[in-house]
């Protein structure tokens, strides 16, 4: 295990408008929490590719190397105008969101990251399911050879809550199965898996060896530990399989009343006394 790491999303004006901070802000946060890593999402104002600059993608570097602070991780921001859907009937939306997915990926590579997420997308009115995930297989597999070019996996994430196209571990595994690529490996997100009603360190076992990364949230988006989500069965999955990446939350991003600070303080707070009832530490 890497380190605790936070997502950025609830510090960002994705997919709400408030609250917004600027990310060398969250940064300075996030270190002075005590964070390992920090999950950095590709949506205004902390890293749309377009809007940072090579210079500034220097300076951001300089200032995670200064906090002590690795990007663990960077997924891209679906829907809105552009979309981003690499399921989308629309040839030119396709290409759109696969060029999207290598400036991420760029992006990730100027950081020093060596994550980043797949999001399947979504089966639009009158296309098949097998047509969806056709496509984005087919964008999957042009990516993927893309990111192994910079040394980068990626993951895929079933996302029930969201989309209608990978939803479960099973069409996770499907998917990374057939793309064909050893640097396409899996993710989930407790949260999704409790849309479900499944067991979340079910999850863990099904993954096993090809969990590279996982995002953890309770029951509505909550901190773990304030919701319904058993997080000692899902830490001690975790810990049994020899899980080797980051413990990424992904929380409190749903709501413009949450309070940034809070989520991260208690997110730490929880998962720092976990690791230590189950003397489970970080790699040196």
């Amino acid at each position: 295990m890497k380190g605790i790491s936070f997502n950025t999303w609830v510090y960002s004006s994705f997919p709400v408008w408030v609250p917004s901070y600027p990310l060398e802000e969250v940064i300075h946060r996030l270190a002075s929490f005590g964070y390992d890593g920090i999950e950095i999402g590709c949506a205004s104002p902390h890293a749309w590719p377009d809007h940072v600059s090579a210079q500034r993608r220097k300076d951001i570097l300089q200032l995670l190397k200064k906090e002590n602070l690795s990007v663990s991780s960077l997924l891209p921001a679906p829907g809105g105008g552009p979309g981003h859907n690499p399921s989308s009937p629309v040839a030119e939306e396709r290409a759109y969101t696969i060029n999207h997915y290598k400036e991420v990926l760029r992006l990730a590579h100027d950081w020093e990251c060596p994550t980043v997420i797949y999001l399947a997308g979504w089966a639009v009115f009158g296309t098949s399911k097998k047509q969806a995930w056709d496509y984005s297989l087919e964008a999957l597999v042009e990516v993927a050879k893309y990111a192994k070019e910079l040394g980068i996996t990626m993951v895929v994430e079933p996302t029930p809550t969201d989309s209608n196209l990978v939803e479960s571990a099973d069409d996770a595994l499907l998917l990374s199965e057939q793309s064909g690529q050893d640097n396409v490996k899996l993710m989930f997100d407790t949260f999704h898996s409790l849309y479900r009603n499944e067991v979340a360190s079910d999850y863990v076992y099904r993954m096993a060896d090809k969990l590279h990364h996982i995002h953890l949230s309770d029951s509505d988006r909550l901190p773990p530990g304030h919701g319904r989500c058993d997080f000692d069965g899902v830490l001690r999955a975790l810990k049994e399989v020899g899980y080797k990446g980051y413990l990424t939350s992904e929380i409190g991003f749903h709501s413009r009343q949450s309070d940034p600070d809070w989520y991260a303080k208690q997110n730490i707070a929880f998962l720092q006394s976990k690791l230590v009832e189950l003397d489970w530490k970080k790699e040196q």
